[in-house]
């Protein structure tokens, strides 16, 4: 049996955001998910939401397929007051505070389609896949394994951050 490094890699890479994704939430009410450390601070609520969103439009494009967050129905158990397509990129600080969450599992459990789905993409790469150039307005282009390798990083810098805000909630306490 032959395994794929890179794949192995990714796999291990998008689970770890899987498993940090219900971590950062648990336990929290919907107050603490949406405290703010200061005015234009993002809260834990907007991050998670926000790293999940980016993954899963990026990743249904990988795949040429629908998001999982208008797909599957996502957007209407969030509710949120933003258009349907919202994704996060360029939202202001007053944006962020609209953010409304009535029930916390959402979190995990839309993270955890879009984790699903992440994964069968992985699951069907190659090294052809990789190399297939998907923007030729960068320079150098961009190909399918820069751009998943770019989803994962920004999965795990919002993650982070996510932590942090926790972490920095946890000492209020």
């Amino acid at each position: 049996m032959t395994t794929d490094p890179a794949r192995d890699l990714l796999l291990d890479g998008f689970g770890r955001i899987r498993d940090g994704v219900p971590e950062v939430v648990d336990g929290l009410s919907v107050d603490e998910l949406l405290w703010r450390p200061d005015a234009d601070a993002n809260h834990i609520a907007w991050l998670v939401w926000h790293l999940a969103r980016q993954q899963d439009d990026q990743v249904a494009q990988l795949a040429d397929d629908d998001s999982v967050w208008l797909g599957d129905g996502w957007v209407d158990r969030f509710g949120l007051p933003y258009a349907r397509d919202a994704h996060g990129w360029s939202m202001t600080s007053s944006d962020v505070g609209q953010f409304r969450v009535a029930d916390p599992g959402l979190f995990a459990g839309y993270h955890g389609a879009v984790h699903e789905r992440t994964a069968a993409l992985v699951e069907e790469m190659d090294a052809a896949t990789y190399a297939r150039v998907i923007d030729r307005s960068w320079d150098p282009p961009v190909t399918v394994g820069v751009r998943i390798m770019s989803v994962l990083e920004d999965a795990a810098k919002h993650l982070g951050q996510a932590e942090y805000v926790r972490g920095l909630l946890e000492r209020r306490r």
